[in-house]
């Protein structure tokens, strides 16, 4: 099975979120996007994949959303992906694929939604919050 995370290793859900793909059983193809970035095409297959608009992958924190001024409704679907792909920071991650869906994993928990073997046990997060996957899907 082939699962593949949009990583950054500098942020904390992404490295949790990373440890529970691993801690299910698999090791997915990580792509750390601020080195690769995903091409237009591919980041318009996510965002539809996950039933989501361009604005809701938006990432404020931590980017030049403010000095852009992204908050602003008038800029286009399509114009929100240039900035994107003009500034990778501007994507939220991680966005993680799988057979089962594709899912932006914030809160990381989220991954668990598309793993086939989701029942990891007690997972720790860096922060020292415990996610019990008792009753999830596979294993």
């Amino acid at each position: 099975m082939t699962i593949t995370i949009y990583h950054n290793p500098a942020c904390g859900t992404s490295r949790n979120t990373l440890a529970m793909i691993r801690q299910s059983g698999e090791e997915p193809e990580v792509i750390e996007y601020l080195k690769t970035p995903p091409s237009r095409e591919r980041l318009v297959e996510l965002i539809a994949a996950m039933g989501i608009t361009p604005r809701a992958l938006l990432r404020e924190k931590g980017t030049p959303y403010g000095e852009l001024g992204l908050a602003d409704p008038k800029w286009s679907d399509d114009e929100i992906i240039d900035f994107m792909l003009a500034h990778p920071i501007l994507i939220n991650r991680p966005i993680v694929v799988s057979p089962l869906g594709v899912v932006l994993a914030r809160p990381s928990e989220k991954v668990l939604d598309i793993l086939p073997n989701a029942r990891i046990g007690a997972f720790t997060k860096e922060d020292g919050e415990v996610v019990d996957t008792e009753g999830k899907r596979g294993g």
